[in-house]
Formats: C-alpha cells, sequence, structure tokens
C-alpha cells in the first residue's frame, strides 16, 4: 500500500510548482470561431445517428449468400454408388426376377427409373438453400408421422411378418424411412433454436426425447426394431453434438437397456435371430440359413471374386440377394477387394460428410449434416455388418445399392440436404440463440 501510494502521489504535480487558475463566475471565457462551432455542431449530428444505431441489435439475415458449389467428392460418391447398385442389383436379381415375374430385367428398370427420379431429387434438394426450408420441417414431420401411423394401426402392406410399407399402384412406400430424414431435420431445426438452453432438462433434452420416444413406439408396432433403435441413437448423438447434459443422455441410456432387453427376451423371433447370430452354421437350415449363405458367399469369392454375373448363391440359394444381402453377392463376384473399396467409398461419404457439418454456416446446417451423415453410415454399418455375421440379422438395406425404390428416394433427398449445407456461404448473422459463423472465415 506504501508503494502504491507513492506512485500516486509521485504523479500529482506539486502545489508549489504549479499555479492553478480558477475561474470566477462573472469570468468571460474567450468565445469560439463560428466555424469551429459549426464543425462540432455537424459531427454531433453525424455522430448521434450513428451510435443510436450500434446500440440497435443486428438485423437477423436468415438466407447467407453461397458463393461456391457443393462437394463435388461427395456427389462423385453417391453417384458412383447409385450406378453400381444399379449393376449389382441387376446380376444379384436376373435370375429370382425371371422366375417371378418372367423378366431378367424386371428389378433392373425399376431400380433404373427410381435412380433417376432420386439423382433428380438430389439436385433439387441441392440447390434450393436449406435455410428455406425450414418453413417445412413440421409439416414433413406431420405427414411423415400421418403415414407411419397408417402401418403402425395395420393398414400398411405386409410382408416378412411386418406391415412396413403402403402400396401407392405398384409403388411401395416404407414410412419408417421417410420418419428418419423428417426426424432429423426436426431435431436439427429444433436444437438450433434452444441453443442458449440445450443443457437445461425440461427445453434442451426432455421435449427432444420424448418425440423421438413417440415415433420408436410407432415402428416397433409394426414391427420395425431395427427402425426404432436407429431413431433413438441418431436423437441421442444429436443431443449430444448440440452440447447436452452427457449425464442426462447416459441416464436416459441406462433406463432404456431393460427396455431394449425385454422387447430382445420377450420375442420369440429375435432370439432366434440372436441364437443363429452366435451359431449360424449350428443351425443353418433354420434360424441361421441366412447368415451361414452369405458367409460362404464372402468364402467363394476370396480376394479377387468369381466376376460379375457369376455369382452361385444368386441362385435362389441366397433370400433377399438383391435387397438385404446384396453386400454378401458384392463380396463373392468381386471378392475382398471389391468388398473393400465399397467401404472406402462410404467410408469417403461418412468423412465429407462430417466435413460439410464442421464448416456449415451456422448450427442448424451442423446438425442437420450430423444426423443425415450419421443416417446414412449407421445404415451402411448395420447392413455390412450383418452380412459378414457381426450382427444379428435385421431388415436394413445398404444405402444406394440394395434394390428399393422408397429407399432410394429418401437417401437421396438426405444426400441433396447434405450437399446443401457442404456448399460454401458468406454473410451470416442469424437470429438468437445460434452462433454466427461462416466457411473460411468469420462473417
Amino acid at each position: 500500500m506504501g508503494m502504491l501510494g507513492n506512485m500516486f502521489s509521485s504523479a500529482r504535480p506539486a502545489e508549489g510548482n504549479v499555479r492553478v487558475r480558477r475561474s470566477t463566475p462573472t469570468e468571460e471565457r474567450p468565445r469560439e470561431a463560428d466555424s469551429d462551432r459549426k464543425s462540432r455542431d455537424g459531427e454531433r449530428k453525424t455522430t448521434a445517428p450513428a451510435a443510436a444505431a450500434a446500440t440497435k441489435p443486428a438485423k437477423a439475415v436468415k438466407h447467407p449468400e453461397v458463393t461456391g458449389p457443393a462437394d463435388a467428392v461427395l456427389s462423385a460418391t453417391v453417384i458412383t454408388l447409385v450406378a453400381f447398385g444399379i449393376v449389382m442389383v441387376y446380376s444379384a436379381s436376373a435370375v429370382f426376377a425371371h422366375q417371378r415375374f418372367g423378366s431378367g430385367q424386371y428389378f433392373l428398370i425399376r431400380q433404373s427409373i427410381f435412380a433417376v427420379l432420386g439423382l433428380c431429387v438430389m439436385v433439387v434438394t441441392a440447390s434450393i438453400d436449406y435455410h428455406k426450408l425450414r418453413a417445412l420441417t413440421y409439416p414433413f414431420l406431420l405427414t411423415a408421422l400421418a403415414l407411419l401411423l397408417v402401418t403402425a394401426v395395420g393398414f400398411g402392406h405386409a410382408a416378412g411378418g411386418a406391415a412396413r410399407w403402403i402400396s401407392v399402384g405398384p409403388i411401395h412406400i416404407q414410412p419408417a424411412e421417410i420418419v428418419k430424414v423428417a426426424m432429423i431435420c426436426w431435431l436439427a431445426y429444433s436444437l438450433s433454436k434452444k441453443t442458449e438452453r440445450i443443457r437445461s432438462f425440461s427445453v434442451g433434452f426432455l421435449p427432444h426425447v420424448l418425440g423421438a420416444g413417440v415415433v420408436m413406439i410407432l415402428c416397433l408396432k409394426q414391427p420395425d426394431f431395427g427402425s426404432a433403435v436407429m431413431i433413438g441413437l441418431i436423437t441421442f448423438f444429436m443431443l449430444f453434438t448440440a452440447g447436452a447434459r452427457l449425464g442426462y443422455i447416459l441416464g436416459a441410456g441406462m433406463l432404456a437397456l431393460p427396455m431394449v432387453y425385454y422387447l430382445v427376451a420377450g420375442s420369440e423371433y429375435r432370439m432366434r435371430r440372436i441364437t443363429a447370430f452366435l451359431s449360424p452354421f449350428q443351425y443353418r437350415h433354420s434360424a441361421g440359413y441366412q447368415i451361414a449363405e452369405s458367409l460362404m458367399s464372402f468364402g467363394a469369392g476370396g480376394t479377387t471374386g468369381v466376376g460379375i454375373g457369376d455369382s452361385h448363391q444368386k441362385l435362389l440359394f441366397l433370400p433377399e440377394a438383391h435387397t438385404d444381402f446384396i453386400s454378401a453377392i458384392i463380396g463373392e463376384e468381386l471378392g475382398f477387394l471389391g468388398f473393400l473399396a465399397m467401404v472406402a467409398a462410404f467410408l469417403l461419404l461418412v468423412v465429407r460428410g462430417l466435413r460439410a457439418a464442421f464448416t456449415a454456416v451456422d448450427e442448424y446446417g451442423t446438425y442437420l449434416a450430423v444426423g443425415i451423415t450419421l443416417f446414412l453410415g449407421t445404415q451402411a454399418f448395420t447392413n455390412l455388418a450383418v452380412a459378414v455375421g457381426l450382427l444379428p440379422t435385421k431388415g436394413l438395406v445398404l444405402p444406394f445399392i440394395s434394390y428399393g425404390g422408397s429407399s432410394l428416394l429418401v437417401n437421396c433427398l438426405a444426400v441433396g440436404l447434405l450437399l446443401n449445407v457442404s456448399r460454401p456461404r458468406v454473410g451470416a448473422v442469424v437470429s438468437a440463440g445460434e452462433s454466427s459463423r461462416a466457411f473460411g472465415g468469420v462473417a
């Protein structure tokens, strides 16, 4: 304190050396020049509005300016997978299609039509600024839920013991695929609005978990256990990405484990799948038939494969060869190297999707890209893991490659949104509750 006192005292001038002249009330101050007075008055007039404007909040710009094209690597990867899928669907289904429909090109023609439509959907979705699509979030979600409700109450088209499709003429729509993308859009929209309160249980966590729970119950009513699990995983991962409390997420996961166990252990056909997964060749002629035949396909393919069109398992030995187990046919005809190249393509898709999320202009784009990347990556991983015997049999198709019109269209729609987010943008000033980021710099 003594040192501080000395510093302040040394900063004061000594009274004996400085004269302080005080003006009296009657003393007249020198008049300012007219030119100086006018210039100062002008300064006050110009700076006052500027200061007032500075205190006002910045006006929100909802649609940042697009400054570049979509991710070319991601686009090329998806187009390559779709084209490869057409070839493999024809190779895997020709014999079955000829026997059942009298034409070996039956599935080839349909898959080609859906591929063209899907790529058109992808291009259109990628060209419309995803910020403008926010207004369609709730109509899209409600429509998807209505379609899912139709199948859940038993009005859907039944196949394989589950009513998961709605027949519209020759087209079979699978609402569970649509509702996954609708949920991702809703979660991205809702989470981006609640950035400041995302760590709150009542605002940031509970509403999203309850919404996901309703959708999962509708999926289980079909029944579609795989889609229900995927929606739960997507919800928790997006909550984690948004910054929700890890304790809430882990707690919800712990509460869900007994329910998952009950759903598996209480279902005879699910327990058969678990048993077949653990010992596929022991139950080769019953519950383990599909997995055993799939593993035999990979074994027959070896390193380089038997060649496209020369698979033996597709000769009505392997069920669902052109849908759920098309990766086994790929492993047989193209071998380990061909299978590995396909896996690398899906890994590249995931990497570019995460890149789009990291470089997104706002939280809405980040959550949208993360959810879609997780949706496509998880579905691909699950299908491939089932084919090689790493997971029990599940009815999930391989994105862009397996036969299926509604699945291909939905996946192309999802990639269109992902490509949209990947387009570089600048000049983003977002509304309250969201932060401001720009590709390549700060907006």
